[in-house]
């Protein structure tokens, strides 16, 4: 309150309850926009916050690696199905196109005698169309057998080039083999990593002749221990 808004109160100039509504009215916008101005503070520090969080994480997928070693997630088991498969269908498409270029082939064969029969009948034509000029059905079909000839050389071309398509196609499949041998020598430094592994942490006593180990020593902080079929299972998958 001012000096001059309180020498009018002691005045009597100014109603005290009118002043009480009005500084009552005063105290609640300064309250609604230091509240505003907060909640605008506070947004971006929110949102700060969720992107510190990784993407696509939750309390549920946290435990979800590693993986156990089952069929489907076993490396070298992996790999020889790759291998055998990627073989097999190589094999599948190796018959497939050779059936095609065998086919090639022998339409090429056929076109190659129909070509000569045009031949024939374009030599045939030539000598009647000069002895009977004025007959007009024999340069009618002189003229179709030479365009009959033509097209059927054309597509004799087209042959042997899908012939030599196919003959590059079966040069590039011989890297699929190439790709099959890298990564059998791939799965063999893996088995014998895992074997070096495997000797390196053998020991002299058998595991059934070993001390049963404690499951509980004084100071863990909690009593969530393997069992003993849960240590005989790890054993002997480490055994295989």
């Amino acid at each position: 309150m001012t000096q001059e808004e309180l020498d009018a109160l002691m005045g009597g100039e100014i109603d005290l309850d009118e002043l009480q509504e009005e500084v009552s009215s005063e105290d609640v916008s300064k309250e609604t926009t230091a509240q505003e101005t907060t909640s605008e503070d506070a947004t971006p520090q929110e949102n700060t916050e969720e992107d510190k969080e990784p993407a696509g994480y939750s309390d549920d997928t946290a435990h979800h690696w590693p993986l156990p070693a089952t069929d489907e997630n076993k490396m070298v088991h992996q790999l020889d199905d790759v291998t055998k498969e990627s073989e097999e269908k190589a094999g599948e498409i190796f018959d497939i196109i050779e059936n095609i270029s065998n086919e090639l082939m022998e339409k090429e064969e056929e076109a190659n005698l129909t070509i000569k029969a045009l031949t024939d009948n374009i030599e045939l034509f030539k000598t009647l169309t000069q002895k009977f000029p004025d007959v007009v059905a024999f340069s009618t079909s002189l003229t179709q057998n030479e365009e009959a000839l033509v097209a059927a050389q054309t597509i004799i071309q087209t042959m042997q080039n899908s012939g030599d398509e196919i003959i590059d196609v079966m040069d590039i499949m011989q890297y699929q083999d190439i790709h099959r041998q890298k990564i059998e020598r791939v799965i063999n430094v893996m088995r014998s990593l895992a074997g070096y592994m495997n000797t390196l942490f053998e020991g002299k006593i058998d595991d059934d002749k070993r001390v049963s180990s404690a499951q509980h020593i004084v100071g863990d902080t909690h009593n969530d221990v393997a069992s003993a079929d849960d240590i005989e299972a790890l054993l002997a998958q480490f055994g295989k």
